[in-house]
Order: structure tokens, then sequence, then C-alpha cells
């Protein structure tokens, strides 16, 4: 298990270094149409609160409105990271395109303060535990919406359910982020992303009222809002709260994997018996000195009507579990 990035340790507002990611769709219902939307998560690296967006679609355009919004809201924001979506990747090229049109002292200027040209940190394709920082939170979140929004999505329109992703992300901001001194009376108040965020130490409490089953199909559209949100705090209390537990992976050390390594690659989409092999040209080196990530030189068997192969040589990058040791490189000495 490698250390912790410094991004998750450095003293800095929240949401400075954050990480985003998509997660939906849900149906909701305008007039007589049923439409799509998605949501846009992005999470603090250091305090671990998060911020709810909502997508229209998967474009890139969608996601660059949704990522003004947030750092409308946020603040500046000098680091994103994210997998290899083809919305995030289009949104990298269309900053990177617009940086090298602006005049050069312009864009040194901006680049030296670190706000409006963010930086795109992705992962490794094919490495989802590498994000496990924002999908631990899309996780507790998805497990409960996916419930709601499936039984009363269609009785919400596009402003309700922007507000039910507010009232959402404020109970999951919320929740304790050290549990050690939890059962102690003398100890204060266990510390959440709330505190961080909000500078506040009151809870934030519902409207007054009390709100049943029967507000989900009621004229007034706050009230259906509100109890969702009421059934969202109940399922994720007893589903997502009483889960949690330490669980610990990957302690021990193993051999390095080197250049001239044979490995066969796991492919979830083939049947296990035509996995490509594959022989490590690259290795990508951790801070820790240890490979966790490596480029791997794959042979392409497939033929053109000529007999020949049209692209004999592939290079992938893969994450090392993903990867399974055939043939040690000093073995083939």
């Amino acid at each position: 298990m490698a250390d912790l990035p410094e991004d998750r340790l450095s003293p800095a507002p929240p949401f400075t270094y954050a990480g985003v990611d998509c997660f939906g769709p849900w149906l909701i219902k305008e007039g007589r149409k049923e439409l799509k939307r998605y949501g846009l998560i992005f999470t603090c690296m250091a305090s671990r609160g998060i911020h709810i967006e909502v997508l229209h679609s998967l474009s890139t355009d969608s996601f660059i409105n949704g990522l003004r919004r947030f750092i409308s809201v946020r603040g500046p924001v000098r680091q994103l990271r994210c997998d290899r979506g083809t919305n995030f990747v289009g949104a990298e090229a269309e900053f990177k395109r617009c940086a090298e049109s602006s005049e050069k002292q312009v864009k040194d200027f901006l680049l030296k303060e670190g706000c409006d040209f963010i930086a795109f940190k992705f992962n490794v394709p094919a490495s989802s535990h590498m994000g496990g920082v924002w999908e631990r939170q899309i996780r507790s979140i998805r497990q409960v919406l996916d419930v709601l929004l499936h039984q009363a999505g269609q009785q919400l329109d596009d402003e309700s359910l922007r507000t039910l992703m507010c009232e959402a992300a404020a109970i999951v901001n919320s929740r304790p982020l050290t549990t050690d001194l939890l059962n102690e009376p003398t100890h204060s108040t266990p510390l959440t992303p709330n505190h961080l965020l909000t500078q506040k130490s009151r809870v934030i409490l519902p409207p007054p009222g009390s709100f049943s089953r029967e507000d989900v199909y009621a004229r007034k559209r706050w009230r259906r809002v509100q109890h969702l949100a009421n059934e969202f705090w109940c399922r994720w209390k007893k589903e997502f709260l009483c889960q949690l537990q330490s669980r610990q992976k990957w302690t021990k050390p193993h051999r390095n994997m080197r250049i001239g390594d044979v490995v066969i690659i796991k492919d979830d989409n083939t049947p296990r018996n035509v996995w490509p092999l594959g022989r490590i040209v690259e290795l990508y080196q951790s801070k820790d000195d240890y490979i966790r990530k490596v480029r791997v030189m794959v042979g392409d068997r497939k033929l053109d009507n000529v007999g020949k192969r049209s692209n004999p040589v592939t290079y992938l990058d893969r994450p090392i579990h993903k990867l399974v040791l055939l043939l040690p490189s000093e073995d083939q000495e």
C-alpha cells in the first residue's frame, strides 16, 4: 500500500486539490417528457468534503459547465484527479487549446497563480482502485439514491433534483471524520467536513414540519424533496454508517515488476482463455521506489485480408494488479 499523496496532506483551502467523477443516470420528468440526468461529484482530497452538480449529459461541454459552477461556489482549484473519461480528457484538451492561444504574458501570470488553468492528473487506464477517494464517496451516495430515485425520480423535475443533491451532499458532509474518541463523554464533538467547509459547528436542520410518504405525490414540490432527503438520511445511516470498518490490504511488499517480464493482461471484457500476453517495456516508479504502473508491449494476432498483421505491436499502460506474472526476466536469461 502506497503512502498518501502530497495533495492529501497539503495545508490548503478546501477543494484546492480535488477529485472528480460522474455517476448516474436517473430519469426525471419535465411535463410529459422523461429526461436523463447525471451527477458530477467533487471531493476535497484533504477535508473529504463533497460537492455535487447535476449534468444534462456526459459530454465535454456539460462537464465544463458543471466545473465552472463548482469553481464559482467553492473557489479556485489547483489540481483535479480523475479517470480517463472522454469528457475529462476533452476538457483538458479544450483548456490547453485556449491556453496556447492566450498571450504569453497573460498565460504565464495565470499559470503562476495556479488557479485558472487547472492541472488534470489522470489515473492509468483500468485502475479504478486508484480513484478510491471519490469512488468511495460515490458508493456511499449512489447505493441510497439509486433506490430513492428509481421509486420517486419521476416525481421530480430539474430544480427538485438539484435541491435533493444539495441535501444529500450536506448529509454526507456531516459525517464524522474520526471515531476514536466518539464514546468519550468529555471529548469535543467529532470533526466533520461541514466544520471545515462552512466554519460553523451547528448541524443543518430540516425545515419545520413532518414529511410523510404522501408528500411524494403532493403538489408542493419542496415537500417532495424534503421527504426524499429524510429517506436518504434514514437509509444512509442504516445501510452505510453501520457497515464502516477498517480494512487493510496490500500490507506485504512483493517483487517489483521488471523490464522484460512476460505477463498476462487481465481483461474483464474477454474470456479468460484469450487474455493477451505482453512484455513489460517501461516502468513508472513511485516516490517510494515501488512499481505500481507499467507499459506493456502486446502483439496483435489478428491478420488482415493479405495475411499480414495490420498493427503488430500495441503499447498499453496498466496497473500491476491487472497483470499476472508468467515468466520473470531473470528466468529468461
